[in-house]
């Protein structure tokens, strides 16, 4: 059914779900949410199932017309949501109706933002997956950007219309420097004082960063001397950080199949998420994990997230929350404010 019709789509914005697996030896990298852990909780405030397929939005959302009852949500930067120009919290589902204006802006913090519909966008799977990758021109809305008189369709509502927002200590900052911990390797023994240099230096996301992966500039990450300069390709994951000839680190993301320069360590995947939301500008440092505290870090944010799952995020009235709702700071302010008045 028809949901939204775009009428400014944002800079860069695509259809995309939790990946397209299985064909990296076909030159088919995963694709999919670059930032999961946003994109499967919008999911979940608009009362899908994580898989579905989300719009993302990079830098800054879109204006749309709202062509249909439904729940929508956003999550991840905080792109100053609207909807017929009233503002509407981020990490929170908000329910809509035909004639709506939805307006979002450019990124205050973060960098990628994704709009979840009740149901979930439908468009065709392509190799099981609805992820769009404009390589290939396969995915999401004809393999393409999304763009102005698109109609964005979505599957009927299985989660009911109840509104959620996610309680605020679940809610990430956007910080301007950020530690990424990362396992030595695959090729760590090309390095020896490039791996002090790597990981005690401070490096800075540059403008050449997109969704193949993030080109950092800081101190040079000198080879050992008689290394080769470059390896033979060989396949390549999310998080890879390779050091090409210029000794300037590249973290490798979702749209990465084979790579020949010698990758010095991998970002764990749990910090991933965080990496996604650097912009141009952004300090990174990294910090040297073991590839056992790698996973001890990786079941811990499963455990968190599936507390989060089982967390109540049904939005209450003043009456349902009762004494919680007059004695709420913000409530005691204003009640404070307005005596002082009078």
């Amino acid at each position: 059914m028809n949901a939204l019709k775009i009428i400014s789509p944002g800079p860069f914005t695509t259809v995309q779900d939790l990946g397209r697996f299985g064909f990296q030896q076909f030159g088919v990298p995963p694709c999919g949410m670059l930032d999961k852990r946003a994109g499967r909780l919008a999911n979940i405030l608009a009362g899908n199932d994580e898989s579905c397929a989300v719009l993302e939005f990079t830098f800054m959302g879109a204006q749309m017309d709202v062509l249909d009852d439904m729940v929508l949500a956003v999550a991840g930067a905080d792109m100053g949501l609207t909807v017929n120009g009233r503002p509407c919290r981020n990490w929170a589902a908000h329910r809509v109706r035909p004639g709506d204006r939805i307006a979002m802006g450019a990124a205050d913090k973060g960098c990628r933002a994704y709009l979840a519909l009740s149901g979930g966008i439908e468009v065709p799977e392509v190799m099981g997956s609805r992820s769009t990758y404009i390589g290939a021109r396969i995915g999401g809305i004809d393999g393409r950007l999304a763009a102005a008189g698109d109609v964005i369709q979505r599957a009927a509502a299985q989660g009911g219309d109840c509104l959620r927002e996610l309680p605020g200590q679940w809610i990430p900052d956007h910080p301007d420097e950020m530690v990424l911990r990362a396992v030595p390797g695959p090729q760590d023994a090309y390095f020896d004082k490039g791996l002090e240099i790597f990981f005690n230096s401070v490096f800075t996301i540059t403008d050449k960063a997109n969704r193949m992966g993030y080109r950092l500039a800081g101190t040079a990450v000198e080879l050992k001397p008689g290394m080769p300069r470059s390896i033979i390709s060989e396949p390549s994951l999310p998080g890879g950080v390779q050091i090409p000839e210029d000794g300037q680190p590249i973290v490798l993301l979702a749209e990465q199949t084979v790579g020949g320069y010698a990758k010095i360590a991998t970002v764990i995947s749990t910090d991933l998420d965080r990496l996604a939301q650097g912009v141009p500008g952004n300090r990174i440092r990294f910090e040297k994990v073991t590839l056992a505290q790698a996973h001890r870090i990786y079941r811990e944010a499963a455990e968190e997230f599936e507390e989060i799952r089982k967390a109540d995020m049904g939005v209450k009235s003043p009456a349902a929350m009762g004494n919680e709702f007059f004695n709420h700071p913000v409530f005691r302010q204003r009640i404070e404010k307005y005596m002082i008045q009078i």
